[in-house]
Formats: structure tokens, sequence, C-alpha cells
């Protein structure tokens, strides 16, 4: 009886909803080495060189989850620059694409994390389908030591990215309401 009983409550716990823990891409970027490695849960195994922040345009540090996704999308306050394959993981900072494949592998950007565009494709769509844990760890190359262990996102620059969404997967965005910033509705 007991074990009827015990069988009759996990198939409704099931049927309810509880999910069981769900497997993770993980994500692991060094930004010394200026390489990302990414570890999929369905067996993928990538190492791919990206360029992070270069001096006074820090990347953040510490261990992120997706907070939204765009197929396509541009920064405003860097002249319109295109971000293919946008994750964003902390405020206006993201992982992404960049057609300017020759600056991978050292410091470049304004504090994202890029990646060729092939790359940052196969990435996104990893994300979509199983979710991510991303580890942002090191200091980059040139980068001052004292600041590199005690990072902090200024609040001035929570907005750097706020951008147009064109092919929005997510496009609700709790920190950016925070803080009044709404997308560009486009036309």
């Amino acid at each position: 009886m007991r074990i009827l009983a015990c069988g009759l409550g996990l198939l409704v716990c099931s049927l309810l909803g509880v999910q069981q823990a769900r497997a993770l891409v993980h994500i692991d970027v060094d930004l010394l080495r200026q390489r990302m490695s990414v570890t999929s849960a369905s067996g993928g195994q990538y190492s791919w060189p990206v360029s992070s922040g270069r001096p006074g345009h820090l990347t953040p540090r510490g261990v992120f989850h997706p907070q939204r996704m765009m197929t396509m999308t541009y920064s405003i306050p860097y002249e319109m620059a295109p971000m293919p394959h946008a994750i964003f993981f902390t405020g206006g900072y993201a992982i992404h694409g960049t057609y300017s494949v020759g600056q991978l592998g050292r410091p470049a950007s304004h504090g994202c994390v890029r990646l060729a565009p092939g790359n940052a494709a196969t990435l996104f769509a990893l994300v979509k389908r199983e979710g991510a844990r991303i580890a942002i760890f090191g200091t980059e190359p040139g980068a001052a030591p004292a600041l590199a262990g005690r990072w902090r996102a200024p609040r001035a620059r929570l907005a750097e990215h706020w951008v147009r969404p064109e092919h929005s997967l997510v496009v609700a965005d709790p920190e950016a309401a925070a803080w009044g910033l709404r997308p560009w509705n486009g036309d």
C-alpha cells in the first residue's frame, strides 16, 4: 500500500509541473587568454578566441545567466554597431558576434565578449536549447591589477548597450526596466 502511495505521489508531482534540474551549457571566458570554452549538456565541446573589454572598458567578472537573447540587434551608443546572436548576461553587456574577426584574441570591445559570427550562432543555438551558466574570470591583458578583483559596473553604464531589438526572443528586461529604460520600438 505504501509503495502504491509513493508511486501515486510521484505521478501527481510530475503532472503538477515539478521539473527536474535542467542541464546547462557551461560557458567559461578566460579574459587573460582571451578564450572561451563551451561545454554543452548534449556533449559538444568548443574553444574559441574572443575579444573582451579594452583598457578603460572592462568586461564584468562573475557567474551569470542569460537575461535576454536577440538574433540581431544594434548598439545605439556605438554608431548602431551590429551585434548578431547577442546573449545579454548583465546590464547592457552581452556575448555576441563581431565582423571584426581580425581583433579576436585580444581586448577590443567596450566590455562585451565578442566571437566570430559562426561561433556566436552556434553558441546562441546551444543556449536557446539548453540554457547557460556563464563564468567570466581573469584580468584582461593590460588591465590595472588593482582594479581586476574589485570591478563593479558603474550605474551609468547599465544602459550602455540598450539596443533596438530586431528579432527578440526575450523582450522584457527587469534590470533595464528598474532604471526606466525602454527598448526602441522602431518604426
